[in-house]
């Protein structure tokens, strides 16, 4: 196994209030997109919905994973402008969430 050095994937589960219309949602998740634009420690942005044929998803519908160049790039994120910014219009969007940071391992076969 081996450690990421120094990267820290940042992953939000969410599930959008029932009144978020399709569109709105299209357009709040380019705006999360558009950070890896704007934070220079965000390196990259994935996002996806949940397919999971298991039903353990408690509810959240769509998974948003970013990755930061260190601990320290999510401590310069946060308070980020841009971030701050965005923040005020998709969370309130938001029926729930889930954030967990981490540092991955891979494992090679």
């Amino acid at each position: 196994m081996e450690e990421a050095k120094g990267l820290v994937k940042h992953v939000l589960l969410v599930r959008f209030k029932d009144d978020t219309t399709p569109d709105q949602i299209e357009e709040l998740i380019k705006g999360f997109a558009n950070l890896v634009n704007l934070v220079p420690p965000m390196k990259s942005f994935h996002w996806g919905r949940d397919v999971s044929i298991e039903n353990v998803h408690q509810g959240f519908t769509h998974v948003f994973e970013t990755t930061f160049e260190s601990t320290e790039g999510i401590a310069e994120y946060l308070p980020h402008p841009a971030h701050v910014e965005f923040s005020k219009r998709f969370l309130p969007r938001l029926e729930k969430v889930l954030v967990v940071d981490f540092k991955p391992t891979t494992v090679h076969a």
